[in-house]
């Protein structure tokens, strides 16, 4: 299928020819009709991607603020790494389309393959042939709604979602400033209500748009026909003012916001719905108590990944108008006559010449504010699951031939890069739930193939070893189908999040008789801690061991937290720290003992017993400021202290005497890991960490978490009896 992207790091455009997206469960796979261009939300992208890197940081200073935590806990070269792989990557362009289901996935009711569809979601609907879309990003198309004005329905409802956030009644008046495609619907949409309206833009031809719309007047500013606008408004009202007024405007002018209080009544409202300067005029905004709403996108849903990616709805008795309800009565009142998108599609494109028809648009030499992509409606030929083609040349001894399932930004910015322009290795293949993600792995790395199908890699006898490279909760299932098929294996870590998923690993590699697996346990690769090891010296003496984690706070709609679904936060990064500290004291764990604060049950206190008496404390907290050094590990036994900060220094206190070691690049152990991983697979070595080690690793994980639920001491060896009777 072909798909439209964009690199922000140079601003280039391409038309890719890439795999079908998978069909998932809770989701339809759409084969596109025609999809919308935003002028607005579209183009700012394309005009920031052309921007320097100052010129970038400028225009997204939160962007800015991520980058400098970043930098103080992980140091300018990871930090570096991490910015290029963002940047330097196909993003998606696209948000609202119309087209028909080929293929419904599991868990999905209320549609059918041929049915007719809009679809929204800046990670969704994109301008592509082919879309997978979650369910309530997926509405059914009435009929007597074309397929084209059907594509407008997700811009429809960011208007729809303004015009509730309005609260205004039948008889009421409005004032929408900015008269783009946004402010255009807006307008019919509160002409359908039953509110008197009124237009505000720059643009003449766009006024006059308004008023055939519905917009009883409209006008630009500073002109004649604004100063007739006002008197009718002060006709209409009263001389009060409008009871609303919406700024759908864009560009950092603060004149709509100005406007808008100065024609507003005592009390009135403003509803934000685009992007402008909104420094209110203190004095008069004070005067009249003025109210300043916002309008979240297309409404209640928008953002929460629960609502969005799980298709868990809101009940309606509790929130009536939800993102895919206001998609829904948008498509209903064009369906009823109400609304008649038709006046405002400038022109219709075939989606063979996207890239011209937006460098067209970004230089001003094609304008108008509904402008389409139109698509090719036969079937597209998908890769779900063909099977591999045979690598045509015999792969050269002692090449270790890699396939990879998913390709997040850690795996890029850390990981792959460690296997670019090595002889030793071929990168074969690489798996993506996305197309565009596996085309940014190709275009970095070198894959020579790419799929959204990660059975196609399992199943490929000329790969050697697979990396698994996905969200957590998908690693004990994927890890134990690569050890059935006989791969070495290399996986992010946690090995599980759950006691029945460390019994489905340890039940396939003892019928496998395959266990060359290998969790991203890198700490204990890197340089500076294995200096410090080693000066410290290891003689089976107990040791006390203290280990500080400021984790820090993430955003709450990112999916590493979904305790659900993928462990919560101290079962995927804490047992980091719990491998460190076994790696260390060179023991094995026997029992856990942890405490949670109330508030947040990631944050750990976790004390591990070994069996030779040493004793490892793990504080892991996630409500510290995050630019704060992150890591910092002390050590005491037999007459020597060791501190550990942060991958920046270390030093050894021995006889009243300091030695110390410091580093200027802070080195996490990726590079040394990869390198320990592919010289496993490539001699057909044990792998660099026991099996055993990484069972017991992962048994703690849970056992702290069981623990801390408990308020009781956790064995060991019985979380792992468990984990081997769960498969019984």
């Amino acid at each position: 299928m072909k798909i439209i992207a964009q690199n922000y790091k140079n601003g280039s455009l391409t038309l890719l020819d890439l795999p079908s997206p998978a069909v998932k469960v809770g989701g339809v796979l759409v084969k596109s009709r025609y999809s919308v261009i935003s002028a607005g939300t579209e183009m700012m992208k394309v005009s920031e991607s052309k921007l320097s890197l100052l010129g970038k940081a400028r225009a997204r200073p939160d962007q800015v603020r991520k980058v400098m935590q970043t930098l103080a806990q992980q140091g300018p070269l990871a930090t570096w790494a991490k910015v290029m792989n963002r940047l330097d990557s196909y993003t998606p362009l696209g948000y609202s389309l119309s087209g028909v289901i080929e293929a419904v996935g599991a868990e999905v009711d209320g549609f059918k393959a041929g049915q007719r569809v809009a679809c929204g979601g800046n990670q969704f609907a994109l301008h592509a042939e082919t879309n997978w879309v979650p369910v309530n990003l997926c509405v059914p198309v009435p009929n007597g709604v074309t397929d084209e004005q059907a594509a407008f329905a997700t811009v429809g409802a960011i208007s729809m979602q303004g015009f509730r956030q309005s609260e205004l009644k039948l008889g009421e008046t409005a004032l929408v400033i900015g008269l783009g495609l946004l402010g255009q619907i807006l307008v019919r949409i509160l002409r359908a209500a039953g509110v008197h309206t009124f237009g505000i833009d720059i643009n003449a031809a766009r006024c006059s748009l308004a008023v055939k719309g519905g917009a009883i007047a409209s006008a630009a500013p500073n002109t004649a026909d604004f100063s007739a606008l006002v008197q009718e408004i002060q006709l209409l009202t009263g001389d009060v003012g409008v009871d609303c007024a919406f700024i759908t405007a864009g560009g950092k002018s603060n004149q709509p916001t100005e406007l808008a209080v100065e024609l507003l009544r005592d009390r009135g409202r403003i509803v934000d719905v685009g992007k402008c300067g909104l420094d209110l005029p203190w004095n008069e905004g004070m005067r009249k108590e003025i109210e300043l709403r916002f309008s979240r996108s297309y409404g209640p849903g928008r953002y929460d990944p629960i609502y969005e990616e799980q298709g868990i709805d809101y009940p309606i008795g509790y929130v009536r108008w939800t993102e895919k309800r206001n998609m829904a009565a948008f498509l209903d009142l064009i369906a009823r006559g109400h609304i008649d998108l038709s006046p405002l599609i400038d022109g219709i494109h075939d989606f063979d010449d996207a890239v011209n028809v937006y460098e067209d648009m970004n230089a001003g030499r094609l304008t108008g504010i509904g402008i389409l992509f139109r698509y090719k409606t036969e079937q597209v030929l998908r890769n779900n699951h063909i099977p591999p083609p045979a690598i045509v040349h015999p792969k050269p001894s002692g090449t270790a031939c890699i396939g990879a399932i998913g390709c997040g930004n850690y795996a890029a910015s850390m990981l792959l890069p460690h296997f670019k322009g090595r002889s030793d290795v071929a990168l074969v293949e690489v798996a993506t739930t996305t197309p565009l993600s596996a085309a940014n792995a190709q275009k970095k790395f070198g894959f020579a193939r790419v799929c959204t199908d990660g059975k196609r890699i399992l199943e490929d006898p000329d790969i050697d070893a697979v990396m698994i490279l996905t969200p957590h909760g998908s690693h004990a299932s994927l890890a134990s189908e690569a050890l059935r098929a006989g791969k070495a294996v290399f996986m992010e870590k946690p090995l599980a999040i759950s006691v029945e998923g460390l019994g489905a690993v340890l039940k396939a590699a003892k019928e496998s008789g395959n266990d060359r697996l290998m969790v991203g346990f890198n700490r204990r690769f890197a340089p500076l801690l294995g200096t410090l090891r080693h000066a410290f010296g290891q003689n089976g003496a107990p040791q006390f061991l203290h280990y500080r984690v400021n984790a820090g706070p993430l955003p709450p709609e990112g999916w590493y937290g979904d305790r659900a679904r993928h462990g919560g936060r101290f079962v995927g990064e804490g047992c980091h720290f719990i491998d460190s500290a076994s790696w260390w004291l060179g023991a094995r764990p026997t029992g856990v003992m942890a405490c949670s604060t109330a508030n947040d049950n990631d944050n750990m206190t976790v004390v591990i017993d070994y069996d030779n008496g040493s004793i490892a404390t793990i504080h892991y907290m996630t409500e510290g400021d995050p630019r704060y050094p992150k890591e910092l590990m002390e050590v005491a036994a037999h007459g020597m202290s060791a501190r550990f900060d942060n991958f920046s220094s270390a030093e050894i206190w021995r006889e009243g005497t300091r030695k110390r070691w410091r580093s200027f690049s802070p080195d996490k152990g990726q590079k040394a890991e990869m390198e320990a991983f592919l010289k496993a697979v490539n001699g057909g070595l044990e792998m660099p960490i026991p099996f055993s080690s990484l069972i017991e690793t992962t048994a703690v994980t849970l056992a702290a978490e069981r623990s801390a639920a408990s308020g009781t001491r956790v064995e060991v060896a019985k979380v792992i009896d468990e984990a081997l009777g769960s498969q019984h």
